[in-house]
């Protein structure tokens, strides 16, 4: 039987929680790294698929024209190149759903509680694999937390993560100017985790997944609740906006509907995000926090 809903913090995560989820990830076995190449079953040390500017030195004969340093080239009046390098350090970026939605549970922790230390987990990750990390909301009032490297970059995460899912933010405007955002500033090799409540994901166009998945790795955990899945058939009563509700989920008719609007888009969503190459797993309030961390050490399937 999964735990009532009793704890201190599983209404609100708290700092020390978040930070205390490094222990759980150093106790996990490290993920393999190739040793002779970029592709393959295991991880590279090399994180990005992209480039990044190292210099710029003076023209050389066979030098591509299109890397032309310009601005050096006037100021000194001999012709500079830039010259760029594999971009090893990848970038692991949380965007976060923070629609009123996340706030709720009725087993061990709320959904939003459950986001932010599958979230802690996440960038504890990335500083073992030696990755930066970002964070964003949907807020254009709110700038996005700013990738950086080491225990600094992770704990301005996990601060964000405090702050984001004590309570629904006033400013929220949906996880699809999230995704929006996410998809602008995210460059190619980029890992990023999706922290959402399904209907969230769900209003989500397929195109915007597909654009983000296109250069990206993306993993969506959809937060969930067992009273979601599979409600007591029996009468329940609810506080809908103040007034309380009661709905007899012993009546077949109910049951359907409940399912339609909880159960089932669940696995509508995995279908339609896997199809699109986007990893998906369903987090329940109830589960261990690190249930979904295997999906880190798989090699994404390639969709046509």
């Amino acid at each position: 039987m999964p735990e009532a809903l009793n704890q201190p913090n599983g209404m609100t995560p708290e700092l020390a929680e978040l930070i205390s989820m490094r222990e759980v990830v150093l106790r996990r076995e490290p993920a393999k790294r190739g040793r002779h190449s970029v592709s393959g079953p295991s991880l590279s040390p090399l994180r990005g698929r992209g480039m990044e500017y190292a210099e710029s030195r003076e023209y050389q004969h066979g030098d591509d024209a299109r890397h032309m340093d310009w601005r050096i080239t006037a100021r000194t009046g001999k012709a500079h190149t830039k010259v760029f390098q594999a971009e090893r350090e990848r970038l692991t970026l949380l965007v976060a759903d923070t629609s009123k939605r996340m706030y709720f549970g009725t087993r061990v922790r709320y959904k939003s509680v459950q986001a932010a230390r599958a979230g802690a987990l996440a960038v504890w990750q990335a500083l073992r694999d030696g990755d930066r990390v970002a964070a964003l909301r949907g807020s254009v009032r709110e700038e996005p937390v700013k990738p950086a490297s080491g225990t600094r970059g992770v704990l301005r995460v996990l601060d964000a993560l405090r702050r984001w899912y004590s309570e629904p933010p006033q400013d929220d405007l949906g996880l699809e100017m999230a995704i929006a955002h996410a998809i602008r500033v995210a460059k190619p090799g980029t890992r990023v985790i999706v922290l959402a409540d399904t209907r969230s994901i769900a209003a989500i166009p397929l195109v915007n997944w597909s654009a983000l998945a296109q250069h990206s790795e993306v993993i969506v955990l959809a937060l969930t609740d067992p009273l979601e899945i599979a409600p007591p058939h029996r009468e329940v009563a609810f506080n809908v906006g103040g007034q309380r509700v009661n709905l007899n989920l012993d009546a077949e008719s109910t049951v359907d509907a409940w399912d339609e609007q909880f159960a089932a888009p669940i696995e509508e969503a995995r279908t339609r995000l896997q199809s699109r190459g986007v990893r998906f797993y369903a987090l329940s309030t109830a589960d261990d926090s690190d249930a979904w961390m295997d999906l880190l050490g798989r090699v994404p399937s390639m969709v046509a």
